[in-house]
């Protein structure tokens, strides 16, 4: 039982979010199913959180000490990928925040993807959809990946 709330929160963890917890769940030998839906899920919770209030936050804070440098480098990171999704995908705008969140690469995922749906100011309930099958694709793809691997290291050891 503990494992699964590790991983459940590890999902939570920006930048690490599901793509280091699948791994993680398959190196600690849980049963593959069950774990990635807890991932999916530990991954999703904070995504309406996100859209409906980090803008707000972030830009709040983008003008305080301390805080300020952190916050407005997160609104420049949410805005340049917003910008990147909006050139490349046009009216595609949600098939490219599914595959911006889905393909596991650093920089890229749920939290990411999410604050930039926001700052794009898109439907909340697209948003959540596009970033729900992202991470679902993403959870697939570090779930092969992290087989092959372990497969791979298993047979060589």
């Amino acid at each position: 039982m503990i494992h699964y709330l590790i991983i459940f929160f590890i999902s939570m963890v920006p930048l690490v979010e599901l793509r280091g917890a699948v791994p993680y769940a398959l190196t600690l030998g849980l049963p593959v199913i069950p774990s990635y839906i807890i991932c999916i899920i530990g991954n999703m919770l904070p995504v309406p959180v996100i859209f409906l209030f980090a803008r707000k936050v972030l830009e709040w804070g983008a003008d305080k000490p301390y805080i300020g440098k952190f916050f407005t480098f997160c609104l420049e990171k949410g805005h340049k990928g917003g910008v990147k999704l909006k050139e490349k995908a046009g009216k595609g705008l949600f098939v490219a925040l599914l595959l911006f969140v889905g393909i596991p690469i650093p920089g890229t995922g749920a939290w990411t993807g999410t604050l930039a749906a926001s700052l794009l100011d898109m439907d909340f309930k697209q948003s959540v959809i596009a970033v729900l099958l992202g991470v679902i694709l993403a959870g697939v793809i570090m779930g092969l990946a992290s087989a092959g691997l372990l497969g791979a290291l298993k047979a060589f050891f």
